[in-house]
């Protein structure tokens, strides 16, 4: 999964507000990137809370800002391991970028992944208390879809796993690692 990703409020604000009970407002960004402030939510005792938190981590050993981490590997990770635990987020969006090198031109198109019902998509995360607050991205294997894009997709968590992600035990969340069905994906030059 590349680096960017797009939050449109008017389409995300009153559908998450509704689905999870909560006041949730954002920002529009089209062009989400690495470093900017992302509207993530979380379980906050028995209700969800709104959080803005920093899109990448610098720990003291990396070279570069990590903003993803890969979902299969995290709860092992030393860098995510602690957060995998107690700190798991969702991101709520419209659709993610990968670009894609045309054979013929060679040029490099940008491809816009969005729900196919215009449904927000739900982009899981881990976040890391500092100030500011950070997260990372998960990723994982994609679909046969979104494979021929990129070896790497988002994890999505479906909205009826929602509750299941932000508060289940760890070692049980295995089931929600894997990518979405690539009918609920669509697809868009961008």
């Amino acid at each position: 999964m590349c680096g960017r990703f797009s939050v449109i409020n008017e389409h995300l604000s009153a559908r998450v507000s509704e689905l999870l009970g909560i006041r949730y407002s954002t920002t529009t960004n089209t062009d989400l990137c690495p470093s900017q402030s992302v509207a993530a939510i979380a379980a906050d005792g028995n209700s969800y809370q709104q959080g803005e938190l920093v899109w990448g981590i610098k720990p003291d050993w990396a070279k570069r800002l990590l903003i993803n981490a890969q979902a299969e590997t995290a709860a092992h990770k030393a860098t995510f391991k602690q957060a995998y635990v107690s700190n798991r987020c969702l991101i709520p969006m419209t659709g993610w970028y990968e670009w894609r090198t045309d054979s013929q031109s060679n040029k490099k198109e940008k491809f816009l992944f969005s729900h196919t019902s215009e449904q927000p998509l739900f982009m899981a995360a881990l976040w890391f208390a500092g100030q500011p607050n950070q997260l990372v991205t998960l990723t994982t294997k994609p679909n046969e879809l979104c494979g021929q894009y990129h070896k790497r997709m988002p994890l999505l968590i479906l909205p009826e796993h929602i509750d299941y992600w932000l508060r289940g035990e760890p070692a049980q969340l295995e089931p929600l690692l894997g990518a979405v069905d690539e009918q609920l994906i669509k697809v868009a030059a961008a």
